[in-house]
This record gives C-alpha cells, sequence and structure tokens, in this order.
C-alpha cells in the first residue's frame, strides 16, 4: 500500500484549522446561542414573575361619562348647520396602597406618561381623538386638541404648595395616587350639516341628539387602547395596557337617553401594572 504524501503540510494544517473554526462557529449559532438564549428567557421569565408578584400598582377603578353634543355653525344659529359629536370622560384611579399603608418612593410617582393610543369603531365615522381633559368638566362637553406625537406627559404634583399653584387645564398627577387620571374622548364630526326637522326649532344638546340625527348607536361604539407608563420614586418603571370596549346603549336606550355613566369592574390580575425590567430611567428622553 502506498502512503499519501502530503507535499505542504503548513497550508493542509491551515486549511484544517480554519474548517474547524468555521465547524465552531455553526455550532456557536444553531446550537449553542439557541441554548444559551432559552436559558436566558427562562431566567427573565422567572425574574419578571418575582418582580410582579405583588404588584405595586393597580388599577382601582374605571368611571365613563358618555354623551353627545350639536356644534351650530350656522351664522345666525338658525340650527341649520350643525355638526354633531359624541364624547366620552374618563377617570382612571390607581391604587398604590394594596400591599402597604405608607407612602415610600416605591409607591409615589416620580413620572406619567400615555402613549400608544388606538381608537376604533364599526364604522368609520367622524374624527377620534384621546387626550388629558381637566377634571373640572368632567362631564361637560370641551373641544379636545390631539396630544403633541400622541403623547400625554403629567405633570407630578408632589406638595401642597405645588397643587395650590398648579395648572389643572394641564395634565396633572399626584405623586401619591391620590387623584384620577381624568382623560377625554372625542369623535368629532359623526354628523355634518346637520338640521332640525321643519315640526321642529329646538335640539337637544346631549346624547337625544343622536337619536334625533338617526345616528346609529352600533356604528359609533368603539374600542380605545393605550399604555400608562409609571415611573415611580426609585426610578423603577411599569406600564399598563389599557384596553376599553366602551358600548353606549343599554336596555333602557343608552346613550339615546342624554347621558350614560358606567363603573368598569377592575378586580383581577389583568389590572396590574406590569414592573419593567433591566431599563434605566433616561433623563435626556423627556419625561422617560
Amino acid at each position: 500500500m502506498k502512503k499519501i504524501k502530503i507535499k505542504n503540510e503548513k497550508l493542509t494544517f491551515t486549511i484544517l484549522i480554519i474548517l474547524l473554526f468555521i465547524i465552531f462557529l455553526l455550532y456557536y449559532n444553531f446550537v449553542f446561542s439557541t441554548v444559551l438564549a432559552r436559558n436566558n428567557f427562562a431566567n427573565e421569565m422567572i425574574e419578571l414573575a418575582d418582580e410582579n408578584e405583588n404588584s405595586i400598582f393597580n388599577i382601582q377603578k374605571i368611571l365613563l361619562y358618555s354623551s353627545a353634543n350639536a356644534i351650530d355653525n350656522s351664522q345666525n344659529h338658525s340650527l341649520k348647520n350643525m355638526s354633531i359629536c359624541q364624547f366620552t370622560d374618563l377617570s382612571i384611579y390607581i391604587d398604590n396602597l394594596g400591599h402597604v399603608s405608607d407612602l415610600t418612593d416605591e409607591n409615589t410617582i416620580k413620572n406619567l406618561y400615555i402613549d400608544s393610543i388606538v381608537m376604533n369603531s364599526s364604522a368609520d365615522l367622524g374624527n377620534k381623538v384621546l387626550n388629558y381633559k381637566n377634571p373640572l368638566d368632567f362631564g361637560k362637553y370641551k373641544n379636545i386638541q390631539e396630544p403633541n406625537n400622541g403623547r400625554i406627559d403629567f405633570n407630578i404634583v408632589n406638595t401642597n404648595s405645588e397643587n395650590e399653584n398648579n395648572d389643572y387645564s394641564k395634565p396633572t398627577f399626584y405623586t401619591d395616587c391620590s387623584n384620577p387620571i381624568t382623560l377625554g374622548y372625542l369623535n368629532k364630526d359623526i354628523l355634518t350639516n346637520y338640521s332640525v326637522s321643519q315640526d321642529t326649532s329646538t335640539v337637544s344638546f346631549n346624547g337625544k341628539v343622536l337619536k334625533e340625527a338617526n345616528i346609529n348607536i352600533d356604528d359609533i361604539n368603539y374600542n380605545l387602547s393605550f399604555k400608562i407608563h409609571i415611573v415611580n420614586n426609585l426610578n423603577q418603571k411599569f406600564v399598563y395596557n389599557m384596553n376599553l370596549s366602551v358600548n353606549l346603549n343599554d336596555e333602557n336606550g343608552g346613550i339615546y337617553n342624554g347621558y350614560i355613566l358606567k363603573g368598569k369592574n377592575t378586580s383581577g390580575n389583568k389590572f396590574r401594572f406590569f414592573k419593567e425590567l433591566n431599563k434605566e430611567f433616561d433623563k435626556n428622553e423627556g419625561q422617560i
């Protein structure tokens, strides 16, 4: 049997080293890194579960007041050129004393903002807006503008002197969670150029106008979702994904009777704020 002679042993050795390196990279990418990522994910899930076992912040209750209005755009207020809109005011109360009785840096608020706002209805009627609403105007029609960059940033009140000097026409929240988050939803121009019929000279400036204008409630029922972000005074971050299906009807006529006031049941784990991990507070990024 003839022995195979390698003319360039150094080149052969180099090629073998390269092949071994390629095999190692393939193993790392397709086997080892997958196992490592899976283990890291499992460890993160365990850590998240431990951190959120006793939630610091919870949604305590949600109140919704819904009505409607007619905006008279005629020059002589003749009720011949009106725009019909529907509005809902929301009060969202946060419980920060569910597991403790005292206020600490852990259960008091340093920053609060709302983003990821989405509004949908079965029929594409009107122009929908969600923004902060002055609590003194709760239950009253007020025109609402879209928030800048789709985000609502709240001013945090920390002391009694700040409370006395604060402008509540701008988004405001107390560090001890003693006031609700007040928001206003407004669906503008559901119907435009509306005119009262010839056999009447009046119009209802509340939910009854929807019936008078033959607007189907099912067409303006809507789903509202957004995220509430909290940073406490330990610079820990929390988030809650709000999802509300607002039904303006009930067996008694609902909003057609003028207005409707509803409370949302907030019992259960799904109303907990979720604590985020491994994210540091960024002072250079606005509020958060």
